[in-house]
């Protein structure tokens, strides 16, 4: 292939992949929701009350029923559709930044720093202000709506900027953003190396994976993330569902303070608390985001990338 190919050659616009990542986010929610209910009641858990994933699901059902596991979905199944989107559409967007203009290709490098910004441009637009709502609803403990404070997202919301102003909503950004970024910088770099290694799979090749495949690599990118970036989820946790006491004050201070608090009271462990139910969280949401993303990115690829005329 000449140069002039190269150059000419189409590439997966942002919106293809926005929308591959939309698609992936819906059922992921709909899916994994009692998981993440799970994980956040453990991480906000101080006093030793549940003992494992499998007793704090059951004594969550047996004390509030099994809707209970589904607490925050609204704003969990709108923060992830929103957030898939904006992640593959904001990565791709910055990947082209780094591709060799000759090859189309990009390095490791590039595609660590596209993913660290596409997690940071997730977290500010998206994440912080729809886990701060998720994360308050989900630590409410009851059945009876006259007895909980928060009655549903939107009321929350509100609530939220009445009681602590509209940076109420960004509480714990800054944990957010460093885990995030990280995150993703892993994520995309990880999966992208796991197709290439197992599938023989490179970006715009036009090979289209078999949804097994793609779950596979998308699986296995999904489990470095977590385990690496498990403090600061903690300390995001912990942010955003405080809130300010009688005399106006809050237990955690910021990142560090936080950081060093939970260390001193609670020991070296308890920064990677609900690290279990992350990874039986985010690696299967990661084999189900890409199992279907790749479906998406890979017809069109295969449509348009080796039939270039019909894109004009």
């Amino acid at each position: 292939m000449d140069q002039t190919q190269s150059e000419t050659k189409p590439v997966v616009p942002a919106y293809v992949k926005a929308l591959s990542g939309s698609i992936g986010g819906i059922v992921e929610a709909s899916c994994l929701q009692p998981m993440d209910v799970i994980k956040t009641r453990l991480q906000l858990d101080r006093t030793g009350t549940y003992k494992g994933i499998l007793h704090c699901g059951s004594t969550t059902v047996r004390t509030e029923g099994v809707r209970a596991l589904w607490k925050g979905l609204t704003p969990y199944a709108t923060h992830l559709t929103l957030k898939y989107g904006l992640r593959m559409g904001s990565n791709a967007m910055i990947q082209s930044l780094f591709k060799d203009p000759t090859t189309g290709k990009i390095s490791n490098g590039g595609r660590l720093a596209s993913g660290f910004g596409a997690g940071v441009t997730e977290a500010l637009v998206i994440v912080t202000p729809f886990e701060v709502v998720k994360i308050r609803l989900q630590q409410q403990k009851g059945v009876s709506q006259e007895l909980l404070k928060y009655k549903g997202p939107v009321h929350c919301a509100r609530l939220i900027v009445r009681e602590e102003g509209l940076r109420g909503l960004w509480s714990g950004a800054i944990p957010t953003v460093m885990r995030n970024g990280t995150g993703q910088a892993i994520m995309f770099t990880s999966k992208n190396t796991f197709d290439g290694l197992f599938w023989s799979k490179h970006e715009g090749d036009g090979k289209v994976l078999q949804p097994w495949q793609s779950m596979i690599s998308g699986f296995l990118a999904g489990i470095v993330a977590p385990v690496s970036t498990a403090p600061f989820d903690v300390v995001k946790t912990r942010l955003m569902a405080q809130t300010r006491g009688p005399n106006g004050e809050l237990k955690y201070r910021g990142v560090f303070h936080a950081i060093s608090s939970i260390y001193a009271e609670e020991g070296l462990r308890a920064l990677w608390k609900g690290i279990l139910p992350r990874l039986m969280l985010i690696p299967p949401g990661q084999a189900i985001v890409w199992g279907l993303a790749d479906q998406v990115i890979g017809l069109y690829e295969r449509k348009y990338m080796q039939h270039p005329q019909l894109l004009a």
